[in-house]
């Protein structure tokens, strides 16, 4: 019995917030002090390093717990499942539900229980709870559901990744220009019809890299203590530029397949040069160059919503509704990501 995704679902906010929105914006640095650069130029670097055109911003009425489920109901539907038979919906996020106009994370009940809820499962042997993992979240979750099917205390899970980063941005911090929001679900279930799951790997580093991400106060001076997400950008580039294609490699190795017989590479889309500059890391690993159309990108128009970006990425590709891109049945594939942790995870999965 095979164990893989039978059903994808995501949901990608209507709002589109361009670059140009950013033109009037009051951007400080870390000190608070004023940049030197207008705003256009700022804007202007910012798009040549991460790809960013425009991203999504939810609408005011939903919240992350609202478009997982959202994109939970789409993933039941692509399987063809009872949703009765599922046996763990797992969450992964970071903030929890911040209400528009607020960024303080409610977290009680779990966001996975409030889409157990909204999907009105009667169940109570469906178990759902929330993962905190950062940006790879959503692959960790995979691989936790894979783990409860092997070892046969589960046959069918519904794994979910979703955000809300707007909310939790610092307007002064040119950074809050990466992020966005939206949701992406998998169902994995042990099935001969669905893909497999050949191997898999995961690692947190947090001797010296625990806080290259992390919360903190507004570049503008105010009395307020509101925390807002930070990151040490330069700090987390050279760390995923070292660890990614490691890990992407060992996991490779582990799965038995060769590096010619991979056909598409789903990386977290938190940045475009960055995605780049891991996936050649990876091939010079093998001394080769990097093939074309390996890398499905779609960072130019939703941005960076952390968890959810390998899920509505996969999603897409998947459903053909991203140019050139595609994906068939037996293809090799790879899912990889970084984030706050620092985490690394990758897994090689079989289409």
């Amino acid at each position: 019995m095979k164990i893989g995704i039978t059903g994808t679902g995501s949901y990608i906010p209507s709002l589109v917030i361009a670059n140009q929105d950013f033109e009037t914006a009051e951007f400080l640095n870390s000190d608070g002090s004023p940049f030197k650069q207008d705003n256009p130029l700022i804007i202007e670097k910012f798009k040549a390093i991460t790809g960013i055109v425009e991203r999504r911003y939810v609408e005011d009425d939903l919240n992350t717990s609202d478009i997982a489920f959202l994109a939970a109901e789409k993933a039941i539907a692509d399987a063809a499942i009872d949703k009765e038979q599922l046996d763990y919906i797992i969450f992964a996020h970071n903030f929890g539900d911040v209400s528009h106009g607020q960024c303080q994370g409610d977290t009680i009940p779990s966001l996975a229980t409030r889409v157990k809820h909204h999907l009105r499962i009667k169940n109570p042997k469906c178990v759902a709870y929330d993962l905190l993992f950062g940006c790879p979240g959503w692959i960790e979750g995979l691989i936790q559901a894979h783990a409860f099917i092997k070892s046969g205390i589960a046959s069918k899970c519904l794994v979910i990744g979703a955000e809300t980063l707007s909310r939790i941005v610092d307007p002064f911090d040119r950074d809050s220009m990466i992020y966005s929001d939206g949701a992406g679900a998998t169902v994995i279930e042990a099935t001969e019809n669905s893909g497999c799951v050949l191997a898999h790997e995961s690692a947190t580093y947090s001797f010296e890299e625990a806080y290259f991400l992390h919360y903190g106060k507004s570049y503008k001076a105010t009395t307020d203590d509101t925390r807002y997400i930070k990151m040490l950008g330069r700090r987390i580039y050279e760390f995923a530029i070292s660890h990614v294609p490691q890990a992407m490699a060992s996991c490779l190795e582990k799965s038995g397949m060769s590096i010619d017989s991979v056909k598409k590479i789903f990386i977290h889309q938190a940045n475009e040069k960055m995605d780049e500059a891991i996936v050649k890391r990876f091939y010079g690993l093998y001394h080769k160059e990097m093939p074309p159309q390996i890398m499905p990108m779609n960072i130019d128009t939703l941005g960076n919503s952390s968890v959810a970006t390998i899920p509505t990425l996969f999603d897409m590709v998947r459903n053909g509704k991203l140019k050139d891109q595609a994906v068939e049945k037996g293809d090799v594939v790879i899912f990889a990501s970084v984030g706050a942790g620092m985490n690394v995870n990758a897994m090689v999965y079989s289409i």
